[in-house]
């Protein structure tokens, strides 16, 4: 028998948070996220997304045991672009098709009752959190910004007549590769013809005054990517004051104008999902020892956000800040790199990598369903 609980009170939002750490325990491949931060993401009174989004969290339990979770999204501010979709996220469930039926259909009937027309996900409040449903590269290791998955869950969306929506895809790639000298020369004859200043840091504050503008940029090169949905200033402010403070400056580059607006960015970081696998969810007594060792020393790269002002799209401006990262990552002794999640669809940012001795590393796929009234 299925019963499901609506989430209420902190400490269901405890179990919630937790049920991934019982159903992947022992699975080498799945990277717990911190603890704190899942809670800051979920919490109406902590996460400013709320200003604009509600959302509801269900857990399921078979025969009496803790047996799967789901989160259903309403984004309203997405929704002005987007159409009236109902979001699913924090989606998990042990091996059972009618735990899995009993979870969406409980954000298909609350979706409806509020409105919406289709069901799509996974996806989060932004495009910040965690989104897209693994359905290739289960024996890869992905990137603490990735969701992990068993193969079982693609098959049940397929089952419960779930369609495709779109795909992220990432590769793999030698991040030692030497940048050649034509690249070079055209760069600077680029960085000249325009005016601009490829920006490196050797501390995280000197990154903070660039900070607002960044994410400015990011909102305006995103805005037509699928389901994106605008960051308001209060998000950018928490992005900035949780992420910012620990981001090693010299995997972070900005390309700024005359004005010394940013144009186009770059941001890595060192891999953290072995660290974040031995921190065990939570920062103390020792997680923050494993993810500050991580920081300081690696020789492999995960690539987070990079992005080109509409403005300054496909004139070459991309290339100033993949080959100054790329000279940063030769410099550190960095071997392998992951690339961002970026949409299947999206051709141009998808063929950045054609330049680049590369192989497949992971799908993730967003799953949609129209909502019969």
């Amino acid at each position: 028998m299925i019963e499901l609980k609506v989430v209420e009170t902190k400490s269901d939002l405890k179990k919630f948070i937790h049920f991934p750490f019982d159903l992947y325990k022992g699975n080498d491949f799945w990277v717990p996220p911190l603890n704190s931060a899942e809670m800051d993401i979920l919490d109406k009174d902590v996460n400013p997304s709320f200003e604009h989004c509600e959302a509801c969290y269900w857990l399921a339990y078979k025969d009496g045991k803790l047996a799967g979770r789901i989160a259903g999204i309403i984004n309203h501010l997405a929704n002005e672009k987007w159409g009236k979709k109902v979001r699913f996220g924090w989606i998990d469930f042990i091996e059972d098709e009618d735990v899995a039926r009993a979870l969406l259909l409980a954000v298909e009937q609350w979706g409806k009752s509020k409105g919406m027309e289709e069901i799509t996900g996974p996806l989060g409040f932004n495009d910040m959190d965690n989104e897209g449903m693994l359905v290739e590269g289960f024996d890869k290791l992905p990137t603490i910004a990735n969701i992990y998955n068993y193969p079982y869950y693609p098959k049940f969306m397929d089952l419960l007549g779930y369609y495709k929506e779109e795909d992220w895809l990432q590769f793999q790639f030698n991040a030692s590769q030497e940048v050649p000298e034509k690249m070079e020369r055209i760069n600077k004859l680029i960085a000249q013809k325009y005016n601009l200043r490829v920006l490196k840091f050797k501390k995280a504050k000197e990154i903070l005054p660039y900070a607002k503008s960044l994410f400015h940029t990011l909102n305006l090169a995103f805005a037509g990517l699928y389901g994106f949905s605008e960051l308001t200033d209060k998000e950018i402010d928490k992005i900035i004051k949780d992420y910012f403070s620990f981001i090693n400056p010299a995997f972070v580059c900005l390309v700024v104008d005359e004005k010394d607006e940013v144009i186009a960015f770059g941001i890595s970081m060192p891999t953290l999902s072995r660290a974040y696998q031995k921190a065990k969810g939570s920062l103390f007594p020792f997680g923050w020892f494993h993810i500050l060792r991580a920081l300081k020393k690696t020789d492999a790269i995960d690539l987070y956000l990079n992005g080109v002002h509409p403005d300054w799209q496909k004139r070459g401006v991309h290339s100033l800040y993949y080959v100054e990262m790329n000279k940063v990552y030769i410099e550190h002794g960095v071997k392998i790199a992951v690339s961002n999640p970026q949409l299947e669809s999206n051709m141009q940012a998808v063929g950045v990598w054609n330049h680049y001795d590369k192989e497949p590393y992971l799908r993730r796929r967003c799953y949609s369903k129209k909502l019969n009234k």
